[in-house]
């Protein structure tokens, strides 16, 4: 199976092999009409060659850019893969773009064709269709009302995918055979932590590189079935999920199933049954809160149970025993962990965690409850993935695993992670300044700051160029800080700030849930604005804050704080789509307050 992903040439011809040899078995999954659907390997083969050929009839060339806005769904991966496979560059989109967003990606791409799934992502897209002009053509998956078009032409999903299949395979066939590893795949923009989206272009062999060394992984650490199965969750417009939930199960010959939302994940999941799933930590964190408190509510045995499983749990990650806890691990195990697991489908062999770093303490939890969790690193510049934590090197929490098959890392004389090899991106589209800034030497200087441990696995520190330096020229991880008041029942987000200053400042957002208990118990009212004026209100979250600080150096402290006129979220560009605060908008919107902690 590895030698097939390492020899293969493109993605397309690593797809076509493994759907020849899974024929009629199920490939994608998707909940339709209160049932879950599948469409077999055969059927997406036809339908990513017939639109493959349909795309190069409307006078797509080989090269030209296609944007994809769409939610997860089978018509997603049909669409990446034939667009590829058409000699074409996919360039996905996040489904929360506004139209400004939308602008800045037709205008840099340059795209020649869109394809949107509903006449709700359809709305903000068309003004930018307009503004830019460069597109000729747009393709709904479902029905849409067109509107006056202007200087692009509608069509229809069900058309692009229709004609004479046999023909349009032997086509693609041909077409393939010249598209090499080192040809770009596709350009995928980055989410915008600290400014506007660049285009990262990935090739295939940074993919297929990719997608080697996670193959690797479940294979010699876990084994693989005849009936692997991966849950969709996150935007398929992330590098993340594109290579680690669509390409990684294409090339080991899984299905993949798509989650309806993060509202519906929970029930997903045990009506699924993954094997695998590829998440954010913001979202374990919310798991982690969401099991506890309902254990914590059935009280006695049950709680009892979890607190033992923690503490056995703790003293392994730390690689302590102690006497009587190979006998407590065993009652766990058969009274609480078959449960906690049946939540999660009851099959799940591991969840990988990337994006942003994991609090080690929110994966102990998870290995304690006897669900593997394994940690990723990397960025989409490299493919995305650069060293995943695996049970064959010994998982530890505080660190990100040693680097995958096919990569090299160094590390800087300013603790900066440099990393080499098939993976890394041949640049930034239209931006070679930036592409010469971080490629040197074919090094790619990821801007994190790290080590290296005994065993060789990374240990991130920071982002380079979210470090606080304090004004005596201390260095602070803020990351560190705020995972940490994140776990606090307290607090459901915060960020801190203190760069040139004399001491930590955060800004949080109180828990909903935990207010709404506390303003119960304390006869208040529920209202957050004038909960947050309430002297016991900031006194209880004070203490939350404190707790956190006994655990924290001097100048890691948070000595004061704010809180902020609602939620990061999405919606209101605090948040990037894969979950990660974007310090710059809140820093812009909240900079008056934050400096205002400092008076006096």
């Amino acid at each position: 199976m590895l030698s097939d992903i390492d020899s293969a040439n493109n993605l397309v011809e690593l797809f076509l092999k493994r759907a020849d040899e899974r024929g009629d078995k199920p490939f994608l999954g998707a909940k339709r009409s209160g049932g879950w659907h599948t469409i077999s390997w055969a059927e997406a083969v036809e339908q990513v060659c017939l639109l493959a050929e349909n795309l190069r009839r409307l006078g797509l060339k080989d090269g030209d850019r296609v944007c994809l806005v769409s939610e997860n769904r089978p018509e997603w991966c049909i669409a990446d893969l034939a667009v590829m496979a058409a000699g074409c560059i996919t360039v996905p989109t996040y489904i929360t773009n506004t139209e400004r967003d939308h602008v800045h990606i037709l205008d840099n791409s340059g795209a020649k064709a869109v394809i949107v799934s509903t006449q709700k992502l359809l709305g903000p897209l068309h003004g930018a269709l307009q503004a830019s002009g460069v597109a000729e053509h747009v393709i709904g998956i479902d029905d849409l009302h067109r509107q006056q078009s202007g200087s692009f032409e509608f069509h229809g999903w069900d058309r692009m995918v229709s004609g004479d299949a046999g023909a349009a395979r032997k086509a693609v066939e041909a077409r393939i055979a010249g598209i090499g590893r080192d040809q770009t795949a596709c350009i995928i923009y980055t989410s915008g932590t600290g400014g506007a989206p660049r285009g990262v272009m990935q090739h295939h062999g940074a993919i297929l590189c990719n997608v080697a060394g996670a193959a690797e992984i479940l294979i010699e650490d876990f084994g693989l079935g005849d009936e692997e199965r991966f849950l969709s969750f996150l935007p398929l417009s992330h590098a993340y999920e594109h290579t680690g939930g669509q390409y990684l199960p294409i090339s080991v010959g899984a299905q993949i199933y798509y989650a309806e939302g993060l509202e519906k994940l929970a029930s997903n999941i045990e009506e699924t049954r993954p094997t695998i799933m590829v998440v954010v930590p913001r979202l374990f964190e919310v798991l982690r809160t969401r099991i506890m408190k309902q254990v914590q509510k059935q009280g006695g045995l049950a709680e009892k149970l979890m607190n033992t499983a923690l503490g056995v749990g703790e003293r392994r990650a730390e690689g302590r025993k102690k006497l009587g806890d190979g006998t407590k691990d065993f009652i766990v195990g058969r009274l609480l962990k078959p449960k906690i697991r049946q939540r999660f489908g009851g099959r799940m062999k591991a969840m990988v965690s990337g994006g942003a770093p994991l609090n080690p303490e929110v994966g102990v939890f998870f290995e304690s409850m006897g669900l593997t969790m394994l940690q990723g690193y990397g960025q989409t510049e490299a493919g995305p993935v650069i060293s995943c934590n695996r049970p064959a090197a010994g998982i530890k929490m505080d660190t990100v695993g040693p680097p995958m098959r096919g990569v090299e890392i160094r590390i800087a004389e300013d603790g900066e992670i440099l990393c080499r090899g098939e993976l890394v991106m041949h640049g930034y589209w239209r931006n070679q300044s930036e592409t010469d800034r971080t490629i040197k030497d074919g090094w790619l200087h990821t801007g994190d700051i790290g080590h290296l441990d005994e065993k060789g696995r990374i240990v991130i520190t920071d982002r380079k160029k979210d470090m606080i330096v304090n004004d005596k020229g201390d260095n602070i991880a803020p990351q560190k800080v705020e995972g940490m008041l994140t776990l606090q029942p307290e607090i459901g987000q915060a960020m801190v700030a203190g760069d040139k200053r004399p001491y930590i400042v955060g800004l949080l957002v109180p828990d909903a849930e935990w207010a709404l208990e506390w303003a119960k118990e304390n006869g208040k009212k529920f209202d957050l604005k004038t909960l947050q004026d309430d002297p016991e209100f900031r006194g209880a979250v004070r203490k939350a804050v404190d707790r956190v600080n006994q655990d924290l150096s001097v100048i890691e402290k948070v000595r004061q704080f704010a809180f902020a006129d609602e939620g990061f979220t999405i919606e209101n560009e605090e948040m990037t789509p894969s979950m990660k605060i974007r310090r710059h908008k809140i820093k812009a919107r909240y900079g008056e307050r934050l400096d205002g902690l400092y008076r006096g």
